[in-house]
């Protein structure tokens, strides 16, 4: 595809109808309902599709860790741009719109989580060859028109020429921005003011699993949809370093003052925060820390090994569930016991959400961590090194 296109995620409602918590940032199969359109614009990254991903956001939460936090694309990732949204749905699309560099852009509501990459091409291939396209779906109930002031039916509709409008809708992207800002005030979607304006717009086949989530009922339905797509998986994580005099001990981000000797590594060699986000990967599917985070890269010499670690979990926490990490140390000395609590806290602090406000009632324990002696025999048991394993169980959308 020649063109360039930017994917647009719409988040920035409050939905209100459900109660509480924005449904928009609601955990659904272990995620932010979000992150399942944005895990669908990186679908469409990785066959050549798309240059980048947009999404807007509440204007207050921008700035809160769940979305300042999230990390940032490697080489051939999804670029993601955060930007707040406004008041009215249509001035959270023209925020969007701005921050796109694309030709052509997909206007995408958070709320459809169930968006297959095969509907979008479609979408943009109808686009490219006629001007706009928006996916559209027939209406299977019988219609009957209604009198606002009293409510009385009045009559039946014929439903042959009504379709129901989805997302994305598919447009280029200045012309989209010029009639919107001619349009004012809110529309019900681009398609409206696209139309209103007098352009040409083509339907394309929609997919009756891109539903918008709405009500409670919905809810209900989104989740037991996202449990079926879900599958488990274990990683294995495993990581070694020498113990040398010099150099400052530090074990899941903690650094145990007085020891006499510390782990030797290019970063701060935090052996348990190593072999945790190498677990974590293997269960993702993802490359070890070593290809993420090369040593051969000055700007990694002496690293906080437990900000890594935050990057490789919202890395992973994109595509699924963390729903256990364990840990064994193996190491003969410094006797370790008084500080294991304090080390598992610390790492469990990494995993769990940190806006509470944002993310309610994710605070469980994740984390068990062991220490074994090195009783003595071998490299560990001499002093001479600490290995780490660990196992992490993670549970994907397997979409």
């Amino acid at each position: 595809m020649t063109s360039s296109w930017s994917f647009v995620v719409v988040a920035a409602g409050r939905g209100s109808r459900l109660g509480g918590l924005p449904k928009q940032l609601r955990p659904l199969g272990g995620r932010p309902l979000w992150a399942w359109s944005v895990e669908t614009a990186r679908t469409l990254r990785k066959e050549g599709h798309l240059r980048e991903c947009v999404l807007v956001v509440p204007g207050d939460l921008a700035e809160t860790p769940a979305f300042r936090d999230l990390p940032r694309p490697g080489e051939g990732d999804l670029p993601l741009r955060i930007v707040p949204g406004g008041e009215l749905r249509g001035d959270s699309v023209l925020a969007g719109l701005d921050a796109c560099t694309g030709d052509w852009v997909l206007i995408h509501d958070a709320a459809r989580p169930f968006l297959s990459p095969a509907l979008c091409r479609n979408l943009m291939a109808a686009a490219e060859e006629t001007g706009a396209a928006v996916p559209v779906l027939p209406c299977a109930d019988a219609l009957k028109a209604v009198d606002p002031a009293t409510g009385a039916i009045l009559g039946p509709v014929d439903r042959g020429g009504l379709r129901r409008t989805q997302t994305p809708q598919a447009f280029p992207r200045l012309p989209l921005l010029r009639t919107l800002r001619e349009a004012g005030g809110e529309v019900l979607d681009e398609a409206q003011a696209w139309l209103d304006a007098g352009r040409p717009l083509t339907p394309v086949e929609g997919d009756p699993r891109t539903f918008k989530i709405t009500d409670a009922w919905d809810w209900e339905v989104a989740v037991q949809m996202a449990e079926k797509t879900r599958s488990h998986r274990c990683g294995h994580g495993f990581d070694v370093h020498p113990l040398v005099p010099g150099r400052p001990l530090i074990l899941g981000g903690v650094r145990l003052e007085g020891a006499p000797l510390g782990l030797d590594g290019h970063s701060d060699a935090d052996v348990i925060c190593h072999a945790v986000a190498d677990a974590l990967l293997g269960a993702a599917g993802e490359p070890d820390i070593g290809l993420l985070f090369p040593a051969t890269e000055e700007r990694y010499r002496g690293a906080d090994s437990l900000e890594l670690l935050r990057q490789v979990v919202a890395r992973v926490q994109g595509k699924g569930e963390i729903q256990w990490v364990d840990v064994t140390l193996q190491a003969q000395i410094p006797r370790l016991k008084p500080h294991l609590e304090r080390i598992r806290a610390n790492l469990e602090g990494v995993f769990a959400f940190r806006d509470g406000d944002v993310f309610p009632g994710q605070d469980r324990r994740i984390v068990n961590l062991k220490v074994k002696s090195g009783e003595s025999v071998g490299s560990v048991g001499r002093g001479e090194c600490m290995v780490c394993h660990a196992i992490a169980t993670l549970v994907l959308d397997s979409r």
